[in-house]
Protein backbone atom coordinates (compact mmCIF):
# COMPACT_ATOMS: atom_id res chain seq x y z
CA UNK A 1 0.00 0.00 0.00
CA UNK A 2 2.92 2.34 0.64
CA UNK A 3 4.00 2.02 -3.01
CA UNK A 4 0.85 3.82 -4.19
CA UNK A 5 1.74 7.35 -5.29
CA UNK A 6 -1.01 9.93 -5.01
CA UNK A 7 -1.11 13.70 -5.00
CA UNK A 8 -3.73 15.67 -3.09
CA UNK A 9 -5.20 19.12 -3.54
CA UNK A 10 -8.08 21.03 -1.96
CA UNK A 11 -10.02 23.52 -4.04
CA UNK A 12 -12.65 26.05 -3.00
CA UNK A 13 -15.06 28.38 -4.76
CA UNK A 14 -18.12 30.13 -3.29
CA UNK A 15 -19.52 27.56 -0.82
CA UNK A 16 -18.12 24.50 -2.62
CA UNK A 17 -15.15 22.48 -1.37
CA UNK A 18 -13.43 19.83 -3.51
CA UNK A 19 -10.92 17.25 -2.30
CA UNK A 20 -8.88 15.96 -5.25
CA UNK A 21 -6.58 12.93 -5.45
CA UNK A 22 -4.43 12.44 -8.56
CA UNK A 23 -3.09 8.93 -9.17
CA UNK A 24 -0.90 8.00 -12.16
CA UNK A 25 -3.21 6.25 -14.61
CA UNK A 26 -5.16 6.47 -17.84
CA UNK A 27 -6.99 9.79 -17.40
CA UNK A 28 -10.31 8.74 -15.83
CA UNK A 29 -12.04 11.37 -13.68
CA UNK A 30 -14.65 10.37 -11.10
CA UNK A 31 -16.62 12.91 -9.09
CA UNK A 32 -18.51 11.65 -6.00
CA UNK A 33 -18.47 8.10 -7.37
CA UNK A 34 -19.80 9.08 -10.82
CA UNK A 35 -17.98 9.77 -14.06
CA UNK A 36 -17.32 13.37 -15.03
CA UNK A 37 -19.95 13.22 -17.80
CA UNK A 38 -22.61 11.92 -15.40
CA UNK A 39 -21.90 14.44 -12.64
CA UNK A 40 -21.54 17.63 -14.70
CA UNK A 41 -24.32 17.89 -17.29
CA UNK A 42 -22.93 20.87 -19.18
CA UNK A 43 -19.99 20.56 -21.56
CA UNK A 44 -18.69 23.99 -20.47
CA UNK A 45 -18.34 22.77 -16.87
CA UNK A 46 -16.60 19.56 -17.98
CA UNK A 47 -14.20 21.65 -20.09
CA UNK A 48 -13.59 23.94 -17.11
CA UNK A 49 -12.69 20.97 -14.89
CA UNK A 50 -10.22 19.56 -17.46
CA UNK A 51 -8.49 22.85 -18.28
CA UNK A 52 -5.59 22.52 -15.76
CA UNK A 53 -4.77 19.11 -17.25
CA UNK A 54 -4.96 20.47 -20.81
CA UNK A 55 -2.77 23.49 -20.05
CA UNK A 56 -0.08 21.36 -18.41
CA UNK A 57 -0.36 18.63 -21.10
CA UNK A 58 -1.06 15.90 -18.51
CA UNK A 59 -4.56 14.91 -19.67
CA UNK A 60 -4.04 11.15 -20.09
CA UNK A 61 -1.44 10.70 -17.35
CA UNK A 62 -3.50 10.89 -14.14
CA UNK A 63 -6.73 9.43 -12.78
CA UNK A 64 -8.61 11.92 -10.60
CA UNK A 65 -10.79 10.85 -7.68
CA UNK A 66 -12.78 13.85 -6.49
CA UNK A 67 -15.12 14.41 -3.55
CA UNK A 68 -17.00 17.69 -3.80
CA UNK A 69 -19.67 19.13 -1.51
CA UNK A 70 -21.55 22.40 -0.98
CA UNK A 71 -22.58 25.11 -3.39
CA UNK A 72 -24.08 24.74 -6.85
CA UNK A 73 -22.76 23.07 -9.96
CA UNK A 74 -20.81 26.12 -11.20
CA UNK A 75 -19.12 26.63 -7.83
CA UNK A 76 -18.34 22.94 -7.61
CA UNK A 77 -16.74 22.95 -11.07
CA UNK A 78 -14.59 25.92 -10.07
CA UNK A 79 -13.59 24.19 -6.82
CA UNK A 80 -12.62 21.03 -8.70
CA UNK A 81 -10.51 23.06 -11.13
CA UNK A 82 -8.75 24.76 -8.21
CA UNK A 83 -8.15 21.41 -6.49
CA UNK A 84 -6.72 19.75 -9.61
CA UNK A 85 -4.38 22.71 -10.08
CA UNK A 86 -3.12 22.44 -6.51
CA UNK A 87 -2.62 18.68 -6.84
CA UNK A 88 -0.61 19.20 -10.04
CA UNK A 89 1.74 21.46 -8.06
CA UNK A 90 2.51 18.50 -5.80
CA UNK A 91 3.38 16.43 -8.88
CA UNK A 92 6.00 18.88 -10.19
CA UNK A 93 5.88 22.42 -8.90
CA UNK A 94 8.75 23.74 -11.02
CA UNK A 95 7.29 22.55 -14.32
CA UNK A 96 3.63 23.48 -13.81
CA UNK A 97 3.55 26.53 -11.51
CA UNK A 98 4.26 29.15 -14.18
CA UNK A 99 1.63 27.89 -16.63
CA UNK A 100 -1.06 27.37 -13.96
CA UNK A 101 -0.38 30.78 -12.43
CA UNK A 102 -0.50 32.50 -15.83
CA UNK A 103 -3.97 30.97 -16.43
CA UNK A 104 -5.11 32.07 -12.95
CA UNK A 105 -5.90 28.55 -11.69
CA UNK A 106 -3.92 28.84 -8.45
CA UNK A 107 -5.77 31.90 -7.16
CA UNK A 108 -8.88 31.18 -5.13
CA UNK A 109 -11.81 33.15 -6.54
CA UNK A 110 -12.76 35.50 -3.66
CA UNK A 111 -16.23 36.38 -4.93
CA UNK A 112 -18.95 35.30 -2.51
CA UNK A 113 -22.69 35.88 -2.20
CA UNK A 114 -23.40 39.30 -0.75
CA UNK A 115 -25.35 39.30 2.51
CA UNK A 116 -28.98 40.45 2.69
CA UNK A 117 -29.54 43.86 4.29
CA UNK A 118 -32.48 44.74 6.51
CA UNK A 119 -35.22 46.78 4.85
CA UNK A 120 -34.38 45.22 1.48
CA UNK A 121 -35.72 42.11 -0.25
CA UNK A 122 -32.27 40.78 -1.20
CA UNK A 123 -28.73 42.15 -0.96
CA UNK A 124 -29.53 45.20 -3.13
CA UNK A 125 -33.13 44.81 -4.34
CA UNK A 126 -35.41 47.26 -2.59
CA UNK A 127 -39.19 47.11 -2.17
CA UNK A 128 -41.26 48.78 -4.90
CA UNK A 129 -41.51 52.53 -4.40
CA UNK A 130 -45.01 53.95 -4.02
CA UNK A 131 -45.47 57.70 -4.23
CA UNK A 132 -48.98 57.63 -2.75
Amino acid sequence: MSGLVQYRGTGRRKKAIARVRLIPGSGEISVNGQTLDQYFDYATLRREVKRPLLVTKTEGKFDAIIKVEGGGYTGQAGAVRHGISRALLEVDSDAYRATLKAEGFLTRDPRMKERKKYGLKKARKSPQFSKR
